[in-house]
């Protein structure tokens, strides 16, 4: 009986340490936005402090959270990989109550998620777009556009440079 007992208490820990090395989004699509992990101080084009900003990995690898923080301002944001639809998904919630659904894909060198669709009041379409660009120093653009039906930019929201601390 004690045999059979160290039997079954050997079988089952090996099971749970299979089960606690195993990790669902340890994989190469997971990995495509992880250059933009870290902490970094966020800067204008004309070099200009603008924010501090911390991105983590959550959840054994599966979300990277987004802490932003400027002088008049503070959001969140959840990053994930889809495997449903291979696609890349921020849900963005900043302290003025504004939110933003992002969808898109991983570039070269980089990561470019985009809104649904928008009909404004005057009822042209558009859509936010952001870019985020890995550069040869280690450093980080990020470039936030509306964008026309057509691809055209109508207008940078948002062009920061982040550079680690």
């Amino acid at each position: 009986m004690s045999k059979l007992l160290f039997l079954l208490v050997f079988v089952a820990s090996i099971s749970f340490a299979q089960d606690s090395t195993s990790c669902a989004c340890c994989d190469v699509q997971h990995d495509q936005f992880d250059f933009w992990v870290g902490d970094w101080i966020v800067y204008d084009t004309a070099g200009n402090e603008i924010a501090r900003n911390t991105i983590v990995q959550m959840q054994d690898n599966c979300v990277l959270q987004e802490s932003w923080r400027s002088t008049n301002s503070t959001g969140t944001s959840y990053n994930y990989f889809n495997r449903s639809d291979s696609t890349w998904n921020q849900l963005w919630v900043d302290n003025s109550g504004s939110h933003l659904e992002l969808k898109g894909q991983a570039i070269e060198n980089g990561m470019q998620l985009s809104s649904d669709w928008i009909t404004s009041a005057s009822g042209t379409q558009y859509r936010n777009q952001i870019v985020w660009k890995l550069l040869a120093d280690g450093s980080v653009t990020q470039t936030w556009n509306i964008v026309g039906k057509d691809d055209a930019v109508l207008n940078v929201l948002f062009h920061g440079i982040y550079r680690k601390k």
